[in-house]
């Protein structure tokens, strides 16, 4: 297995274990973001939301369909960022797939008609994987005394 298909593992393994992220997508000239539950689907290179149409995301998507999403695991500092290409759906097959019963929270059942699929097609990610917590800190102190820059773990860039 090459080195890049196992970046490539890496990042979707984070993204599956993290699970929810903070969605940014532009508004003219500013970045907004709000949490969101992923839908991590390795094998067809997506990541899908539920989202109401009246949500303002869906007409920034429409807009300006490039964005990122943001996952992040402060406890076992493990971070991944994630840019790619989003499109919103009417997708009913895909909704009730998607449907589950944290959904339950903002709609009543699949078939509501407010909802739609948000598709994220990503181009690129960049992750930081540390030891964690508690390593990462006594890493940082022993540098802090010391001449050595921590090793914090793997930042890497992949394509997806």
């Amino acid at each position: 297995m090459s080195e890049k298909t196992t970046d490539v593992e890496r990042a979707y393994d984070l993204m599956e274990k993290i699970r929810f992220c903070m969605l940014a997508t532009r508004k003219g000239p500013d970045i907004r973001a709000r949490p969101m539950a992923a839908h991590v689907e390795r094998v067809e290179n997506a990541i899908y939301f539920l989202t109401d149409v009246d949500g303002h995301k869906d007409d920034e998507i429409s807009e300006h369909p490039e964005i990122c999403l943001a996952f992040a695991d402060s406890k076992g500092q493990k971070y991944i960022s994630v840019s790619g290409k989003a499109t919103v759906s009417n997708d009913r097959e895909r909704i009730r797939d998607l449907f589950s019963t944290p959904a339950k929270a903002w709609w009543d059942d699949a078939d509501d008609p407010s909802i739609r699929v948000l598709k994220v097609e990503p181009a690129s990610a960049e992750y930081w994987d540390s030891p964690g917590t508690v390593v990462s800190y006594i890493k940082m102190f022993a540098a802090a005394i010391s001449d050595v820059r921590p090793d914090m773990g793997d930042n890497v860039k992949v394509e997806l």
